[in-house]
């Protein structure tokens, strides 16, 4: 198959703006995520389970944020450049190891406030550190596996149109869809959990309202950044896109969403200034075991 179409009219345009909108993701998202990653690191006084999984979320941004200039340059690359498998690797590595963390913090939601009593043998600092390690394992595995599936089905860079043959997008598919179902499912009964608590103090009720908001905001947040590009992936697989329009419509159409799946680092950034205390208060029962995750910690 032919790799290669005609440019679309005002294509040079887009690539300016394409080019101005990630710089300007790139300097926030860097200045935010580093901001953050310093308060984790040095203002915390102690490791609890958020605090791993937000550190390692903001490290997995920053690293996202990092690989954008690589991907730019090789968006200049016709073939299957090392530079390209690099650049893309990274890239698609922390896009997804963002989606698991996001979810890892879902669940573990999820098992403080629906099962108090399992969460003292559940949650500690160490096992959230376990969970970040095997999920950074598990997605940089797959992606090896999707580089080399993609190289077999005639390229694995972001030019290659044959990038997005069967195999390999079912892992980008697999990666967000499941992730997608636990998060809904984890957050609903979240929120259900929080709904039906008796309001017994001002103060209480306070933290639950601003812990239903925070966790509303989170999944918003996740849909709208995400849900688009992998619904043009899963168009794209049903379709199977043969002809030259119809395989530029969905390379403008994947550009477009991609961009707007990394302002995720930006919003996972200020989400952070909210998450740390604001669910902890939420959380705590007066009759259930709170862990170290629901001490009161601050980020000034």
């Amino acid at each position: 198959m032919n790799d290669t179409c005609p440019s679309l009219p005002g294509l040079y345009a887009f690539k300016i703006f394409i080019i101005t909108y990630s710089v300007v993701l790139l300097v926030l998202g860097l200045l935010l995520n580093g901001l953050a990653l310093w308060v984790f690191c040095r203002r915390m006084p102690q490791w609890t389970e958020t605090r791993v999984y937000m550190t390692n979320l903001a490290v997995s941004d920053f690293f996202l944020l990092c690989s954008l200039p690589f991907m730019l340059l090789s968006l200049q690359d016709t073939k299957d450049t090392l530079r390209c498998q690099l650049s893309q690797v990274v890239y698609m590595a922390n896009r997804y190891m963002s989606i698991s963390l996001v979810t890892a913090i879902a669940v573990d939601r999820y098992v403080a406030v629906r099962h108090p009593l399992r969460a003292r043998r559940l949650r500690s600092p160490g096992q959230a550190a376990a969970v970040c390690l095997a999920l950074w394992v598990l997605v940089s595995s797959s992606l090896l596996l999707r580089l080399h599936l993609g190289q077999q089905e005639g390229g694995f860079c972001f030019r290659s149109y044959a990038r997005h043959h069967f195999s390999s997008t079912t892992f980008s598919l697999l990666g967000f869809y499941l992730p997608l179902a636990v998060l809904v499912f984890c957050s609903l009964q979240v929120l259900t959990v929080l709904a039906q608590r008796p309001a017994s103090e001002m103060g209480q009720a306070e933290a639950t309202h601003k812990a239903a908001r925070m966790i509303w905001a989170n999944l918003i947040v996740f849909v709208v950044c995400f849900l688009p590009l992998h619904m043009v992936l899963t168009v794209q697989v049903a379709v199977r896109p043969s002809s030259c329009a119809a395989r530029r419509m969905f390379s403008l159409a994947l550009s477009i969403t991609s961009q707007l799946s990394n302002a995720n680092c930006c919003l996972d950034a200020i989400c952070y200034y909210y998450m740390a205390k604001e669910f902890k208060d939420a959380s705590a029962r007066p009759t259930a075991h709170r862990s170290q995750d629901s001490q009161s910690l601050t980020l000034s």
